[in-house]
Formats: structure tokens, C-alpha cells, sequence
């Protein structure tokens, strides 16, 4: 496997809330939803590599899945990671 095909599976799509947007124009922060085992050192060299930006500081977090009920049938949603990557002055990542 290349370093390629590696980042597009670290990188599996950008997380679009409100509150993931503010983060965006007040400190040019952006959020991914990332694999479970990647680690911020992969994170940023994947970003690096397929935005062709220069990554200030990532912060991950682990999110845990929630509870849901439908019908007769009770299951837990999948847990997952987030990770917030600050960009450098300047540069910016077009994710809609």
C-alpha cells in the first residue's frame, strides 16, 4: 500500500456542523472523520499530502456512539474519531 492510498483511507470525509464551521473562519480549523487507530503524526501527513497545505497542529478526539432504538430493535452506533487540523496563516481547504 503507498502513502497515497493511506492517506485517502486516514482522511475518510470532513465533518460539515455549524459548530465545525465557526472553528473554520475563527482559527482556520478544520474537522475529518478519521479511522480509530491513526494518530495525529498520520493525520497531518495526510492532510499535508492531499490538500497541499502546511498543518499547524492537529487535535484528535474520540467520539462514542449513541444509543438508538427504532421500532422493537435496540443497537449502539459505531464509535469513531475526530480530528480538528489547524492550517498555517494563509492556507485553507475547500470541503464543500
Amino acid at each position: 500500500m503507498t502513502t497515497l492510498d493511506r492517506s485517502y483511507q486516514i482522511i475518510k470525509k470532513p465533518v460539515v456542523t455549524e459548530k465545525a464551521s465557526d472553528d473554520t473562519l475563527r482559527r482556520n480549523a478544520y474537522a475529518f472523520r478519521v479511522p480509530v487507530d491513526a494518530n495525529k503524526i498520520e493525520i497531518k501527513a495526510a492532510v499535508e499530502q492531499l490538500f497541499d497545505v502546511k498543518v499547524k497542529r492537529v487535535n484528535t478526539l474520540s467520539v462514542s456512539g449513541k444509543w438508538r432504538i427504532q421500532g422493537r430493535s435496540i443497537g449502539k452506533t459505531k464509535n469513531w474519531k475526530k480530528a480538528m487540523v489547524v492550517l498555517a496563516e494563509g492556507d485553507s481547504i475547500d470541503v464543500l
